[in-house]
């Protein structure tokens, strides 16, 4: 029987140009031997501007609901998601070569290993790319290193949380990505590092794109007393998972 890693992608009427480029970055994955990836496309409401570029493979599924943003969109399209190992991948993104192999080698090899990222270079307009200051070391990242990291780099991570894959039982104890109205994929990578450790991969696993549409490009996104109460609720969560010294996985386990 083959294993699946499920690829997790929430679009919106805007996004929906750039899927045919994330579908091909997929499809340029090799992954070991007995392993498959499926792609859960699930659009953020319901248009007619999405479907035309779903692509036409068996191994994807496209799904639509009521808009709430694409913490939602991600968290409803884990219903559909029968697969050991989930990967985020926005529609606007691509993964680089041998990614998931990568994200699959680190996780099977080492049972306490909850979540892995690696390094994301920003895709500029003009096709060029730009790194990221502060990549950690490769290898595994220890519980509270990204709370500390991010509290010190005003709320900035070390590691980028477009670039997880996670654990599916993990991250349906974690109840997936918060109620928030943005920064909800850092508040998912905040709480996955109170509960269990994570790996960083130094090799470019993502390129971030960045263009005008996006919601991180959008004033609304910056707004400071919004940005602050994302901020505080997402640490709290953070600090109390920590507190309450639940882990991953459990001693029994």
């Amino acid at each position: 029987m083959r294993r699946r890693v499920i690829i997790v992608t929430a679009v919106h009427a805007p996004s929906a140009p750039f899927l045919p480029e994330a579908y091909k970055s997929l499809r340029e994955q090799d992954l070991p031997q007995g392993w498959e990836w499926h792609w859960v496309v699930q659009e953020d409401g319901y248009t007619d501007e999405v479907a035309p570029y779903v692509p036409d493979d068996a191994r994807v599924t496209f799904r639509q609901g009521r808009a709430g943003g694409p913490g939602v969109a991600r968290t409803i399209a884990l219903a559909h998601a029968e697969g050991e190992y989930i990967k985020v991948l926005d529609a606007d993104d691509q993964l680089t070569p041998g990614t998931l192999a990568r994200d699959l080698a680190a996780l099977e090899g080492d049972r306490s290993i909850g979540w892995a990222t690696s390094r994301t270079l920003d895709l500029l307009p003009d096709g060029s790319t730009a790194g990221f200051p502060g990549d950690p070391e490769a290898g595994p990242i220890e519980r509270g290193a990204v709370l500390d990291f991010w509290k010190a780099n005003d709320f900035r991570a070390q590691v980028h949380p477009a670039s997880l894959c996670v654990r599916r039982d993990l991250l349906l104890a974690l109840g997936g990505w918060m109620a928030l109205p943005a920064s909800e994929d850092t508040g998912l990578l905040l709480a996955l590092n109170a509960t269990a450790r994570g790996w960083f991969s130094s090799e470019v696993g993502l390129l971030y794109r960045k263009w005008p549409g996006q919601a991180t490009s959008q004033p609304s996104h910056t707004d400071s007393a919004e940005r602050r109460a994302r901020m505080a609720v997402a640490e709290a969560r953070a600090r109390e998972l920590a507190h309450l010294n639940w882990r991953y996985p459990r001693a029994d386990g």
